[in-house]
């Protein structure tokens, strides 16, 4: 494993010289300065985190995000804490989705049926694009 680099002077020759609240801490030989080095994590795109949230306000539950998005359900749940983000309460209608090709939407859009009596919405996801549409609950 490769140490880092002394913040103080840049000095390479760097020592492991135990652990201070749960991260290694190193010492410099060359100028004895100690310091620790902050975790480095997997980040996600914000892209991704913009998208999970606004699929989670359009009704997509968690599970379904993680299948669209690929992104863990758990990842989605932190960020919608983190931001405090609040989903509409909502009786009257109900989200439907689907991910198509380019092709694909251009022949939904065309089809009129697919384009009346509803709310729509569509989102690019990478290469593929989301159609979410919103249909009122018919007793």
């Amino acid at each position: 494993m490769k140490h880092p680099i002394c913040p103080k002077c840049g000095g390479e020759r760097v020592v492991k010289s135990g652990i201070v609240k749960e991260r290694q801490r190193y010492q410099c030989k060359k100028c004895s300065y100690y310091f620790t080095v902050n975790k480095i994590g997997k980040q996600i795109d914000n892209y991704y985190v913009i998208k999970a949230l606004q699929l989670y306000i359009e009704g997509v539950s968690y599970r379904e995000i993680e299948r669209i998005l690929g992104i863990s359900h758990v990842s989605v749940m932190n960020w919608v804490k983190k931001y405090h983000i609040k989903a509409p309460t909502n009786n009257e209608y109900r989200p439907t989705y689907q991910v198509l090709s380019h092709p694909e939407l251009i022949e939904f859009l065309q089809d009129k049926s697919n384009t009346s009596g509803a709310g729509m919405m569509i989102t690019e996801l990478g290469d593929k694009y989301m159609v979410i549409r919103w249909e009122r609950f018919r007793e």
